[in-house]
Formats: structure tokens, C-alpha cells, sequence
């Protein structure tokens, strides 16, 4: 029975997982989650039975071209588009880097991009390259003292020549989640691209981009339960009028195939679906409730020692926490949790921007976060470990 009619049985959950049965508590998700046997066996299963390239009349290569069709209708099921608006690729970084690359023979010196202080490095750089390239201005919006995304500044930002915004769904670092509705709103007032990097969102809940109204998306499935693999959406009218990057005898459609490059990693695409199917089974609904609980009982429990940056508040935020211990760096503070078998990580997790707003360039903060297969008891022990370290 789908758990999505009823309150998440974390427990239930757990048993899915391998990995999870040890002591070390995954903390760790926002850096990469882990993943249920299911979608293991799923890239071993295709491995085993069909491993094959594409475009033969035998078996496995048949059954390749059938994973592939049904990697495409669960990117549509999971991003909420057309199958045929999806692309796959190693990364989402690597797959910016070929659409903005698309984008940028559209693209004339003075065309100006807007980014933002809360984004990954990832939908920066790529933008701040084809400034070097072409002579575009690359914008940065900045965040409110609670690291919100400042709207007014944004909005300010915007002009004529403004041809893309570009911003985090959530923010890796500091758990942050714009305005999306109103952020597409105002580029689109401005003629832009509203593009949205749902990376760090994706484990946490729904992403619409149709509802959302977004031209371009990207997000990586090893966030969400899945193998390492980049997935991006754009609008097919946006990528048919744009001239990809691509060898000559590569198809042109389905359209989002015009920005796969080469050879795809079929059995990361078997884990992929699976992964969906996954989620699928639970249901969102549970997951994002549970997910809050567990961020308010972080929040409530919280040593007042402890330096946290960001919103206090579940609402606005994912459960995802940057934070430092007086008179600690935080790779002393990682390296001592991971001693009590915490699993955190530190350093600037490639939030550049964020990192320089608070001025913790070189050395960044610890980050935590929790996914619906972390326990309260996980929390209560990372509170326990806090406690005794400041």
C-alpha cells in the first residue's frame, strides 16, 4: 500500500534502504542522499539483462530504447512537463554549461543576466563565462538579514537588456526557498528567462515546472534518492529555437534530445526511474510534513551557543542548516561529529556568493540536513553532539 494516505512510517522507509542499517547518521543529504535497494538493483538489473547501445534490432538494444522512453515519461512525471522536454547528462553543472552555451549564440555584448547571492556556483559560473566570452553583465541580487532573496533588489535589477534570471528553488547552503511565482513573474514582466536551478529542492518537495511557469530547470537525481546523473526541462518552443551543440548524425527530436551528448549512461537512467517510482510510492505530502518536524525539532533544540545563519522559522526554509561553533572551525566541528558518527559536511558546499555575504570566504560553516529517512532520534543525537562541543 502507497504510504501517501497516511503519516510517513520513517521505519518502513528505512527498511528500503541498506545503507541505512549502521550506526552513522546521514546528515549529509544536502551534499547527496542515499539510495533505497531499489533503485540499486535497478542499474545492477540493467547490467545483468540489457546492457546495450541503441539503434539495434536485438533485445537489449529493443529494451534500451524502451528504458529510455520510460526515463523520459518519468522526468515528465516527476518535473511535471513533457517527456519530450527532457534532457539527460552527466550533471546538472554540465548540462548548464551546454545550455547556456545554446543560449549564448542568441546573446549580444550589453545583454545583462541576473543571479543571485543564494545561488550554487553552478548557475554562476556558466553565466559569468559567457560574460568573459561575449561581454554580457552578469548581475548578482542580493538576500535580506534573514537570507531571503531580497525581491525589491531583484526587481531593480531588471531592465531591457536583461535577458535571463537565474536562481535556486532552495538554497544549498542556508535552506532558503524564494518566491518562485513571484521571481518568474517579474522576469517574464522584463521579457527574460526565468531559470531555475531545483537541485538542492528536489528531495523536499514537488516540482511543477509547468505550474511554475519556469523557461528552463535543472536538478540532479542523486539528491533525490537516485544515481548521479544530471536531468534538465526547457520549453520546447525555447529549445527548438535554439542551435545545439551536438555531432551531425544525432537526432533533433525528441526535442531535449538535441542537448544529450552522446552515448547515454542507460543503467543511471534504470536507477533514475526507479528512483521516481520510488518517491511515487510515498507521496509527497508525507515527506514534506515529516521533513518539517524534523526541521522545527532541530530549531527548538538548538544550543544558543551556536552560530546559525538563516531563518529560525521552518516556513521559507528547507530542513538544510549552515552554522558554526564559537572557537571551532568547522571542519573541527565536522571531523568531531563524524567521531560520533554524524555524518555533516563543511566548507562552502559551492555557495559562493552566500559564503562572501557572510564573510566566511576560506572557511564556511558546517552544514546539516535532513531527508524523510532521518529520524528524530538522528536529530536529538546531532543536538546532543552540538551541545557538548561549544
Amino acid at each position: 500500500m502507497s504510504l501517501s494516505a497516511t503519516l510517513l512510517d520513517v521505519e518502513a522507509v528505512r527498511r528500503r534502504y541498506s545503507a541505512l542499517q549502521r550506526e552513522l547518521a546521514f546528515l549529509d543529504g544536502p551534499g547527496g542522499t542515499q539510495c533505497p535497494d531499489e533503485v540499486i538493483d535497478a542499474i545492477a538489473a540493467y547490467l545483468r539483462e540489457d546492457n546495450a547501445n541503441v539503434g539495434a534490432p536485438y533485445e537489449t538494444s529493443v529494451r534500451t530504447v524502451e528504458l529510455i522512453e520510460r526515463a523520459r515519461a518519468a522526468a515528465g512525471r516527476f518535473l511535471n512537463c513533457h517527456p519530450d522536454e527532457v534532457a539527460f547528462g552527466p550533471s546538472m553543472t554540465s548540462l548548464n554549461f551546454l545550455l547556456t552555451r545554446a543560449l549564448g549564440r542568441t546573446l549580444r555584448q550589453g545583454d545583462e543576466i541576473v543571479c543571485t547571492v543564494l545561488d550554487h556556483d553552478a548557475n554562476v559560473s556558466p553565466w559569468l563565462e559567457l560574460a568573459h566570452d561575449l561581454g554580457v553583465v552578469v548581475r548578482l541580487a542580493g538576500v535580506t538579514d534573514e537570507l531571503e532573496l531580497d525581491l525589491e533588489e531583484l526587481e531593480s535589477l531588471l531592465s531591457e537588456r536583461t535577458r535571463v534570471v537565474a536562481f535556486p528553488v532552495a538554497s544549498n547552503a542556508v535552506g532558503t526557498t524564494p518566491d518562485v511565482a513571484r521571481i518568474v513573474e517579474l522576469a517574464h514582466g522584463a521579457g527574460a528567462l526565468a531559470w531555475a536551478d531545483a537541485v538542492h529542492y528536489g528531495p523536499h518537495g514537488p516540482i511543477d515546472v509547468s505550474g511554475w511557469d519556469v523557461d528552463v530547470l535543472l536538478c540532479s537525481p542523486y539528491k533525490y534518492f537516485g544515481p548521479h546523473l544530471g536531468v534538465a526541462f526547457g520549453k520546447r518552443a525555447l529549445l527548438e529555437s535554439w542551435r545545439p551543440y551536438k555531432v551531425r548524425p544525432a537526432a533533433n527530436e525528441p526535442v531535449g534530445h538535441r542537448f544529450e551528448h552522446g552515448t547515454q549512461q542507460h543503467e543511471l537512467l534504470a536507477g533514475f526511474v526507479a528512483s521516481v517510482e520510488y518517491l511515487e510510492s510515498i507521496g509527497w505530502d508525507p515527506i514534506v510534513a515529516y521533513e518539517r518536524g524534523l526541521g522545527q525539532r532541530f530549531l527548538d533544540g538548538l544550543p544558543e551557543r551556536v552560530q546559525l545563519y538563516g531563518l529560525r522559522t521552518m516556513t521559507g526554509r528547507v530542513p538544510t542548516f549552515a552554522f558554526n561553533l564559537p572557537g571551532r572551525t568547522p571542519e573541527n566541528v565536522a571531523t568531531e561529529l563524524a567521531e560520533r558518527e554524524l555524518a555533516v559536511w563543511h566548507g562552502d558546499y559551492y555557495a559562493v556568493e552566500i559564503m562572501k555575504r557572510l564573510g566566511l570566504e576560506g572557511t564556511g560553516a558546517v552544514r546539516a540536513g535532513f531527508v524523510h529517512y532521518n529520524t528524530a532520534v538522528e536529530v536529538d543525537r546531532l543536538l546532543t553532539a552540538l551541545e557538548e562541543l561549544v
